[in-house]
């Protein structure tokens, strides 16, 4: 058996754990959205950026100004394949630290439990060793009462 006072430290060091993870995880999710977002902005500006050059194709173009596209497009989907790069590994991220803290969260009610049950066993001592003395006051008062 643990006593209390340690069930309710370690309680108390699993609750902060439970919290150092749940802030952690947040942080890994805001990451991992700016990410998305950041990936989302770079998608658009191409399509906007490819759509407004093949607008202005129609007019003509010299071999410099297309160049000068593909060149911008090759660098853009480059950026765009780093982006999805950041954008997996943030949701590798997010995935260990929500097991993290799952596991934090785990650990935290187990020692809840713990604490819940050593309760119980010590309330029920207590009942047990009150029922004793009502029933040695009880026997007492009987054998007084007899020899009387």
């Amino acid at each position: 058996m643990v006593d209390l006072p340690t069930m309710e430290t370690l309680i108390t060091l699993a609750a902060n754990e439970v919290e150092k993870a749940a802030v952690r995880l947040g942080h890994m999710i805001r990451a991992g959205t700016d990410a998305e977002q950041k990936l989302t902005l770079l998608i658009q500006y191409r399509e906007d950026y490819e759509s407004r050059f093949s607008a202005s194709r129609a007019g003509g173009v010299s071999v410099q100004d297309y160049r000068n596209f593909q060149l911008f497009m090759e660098r853009l989907d480059e950026a765009i394949n780093e982006q999805e790069r950041v954008v997996a590994q943030a949701k590798q991220d997010i995935d260990l630290a929500r097991k993290a803290w799952q596991e934090c969260e785990r650990k935290r009610a187990s020692y809840d439990t713990l604490a819940s049950r050593e309760k119980l066993v010590r309330f029920r001592k207590e009942l047990k060793r009150e029922q004793k003395e009502t029933d040695e006051f009880a026997n007492r008062k009987a054998r007084l009462n007899k020899a009387r």
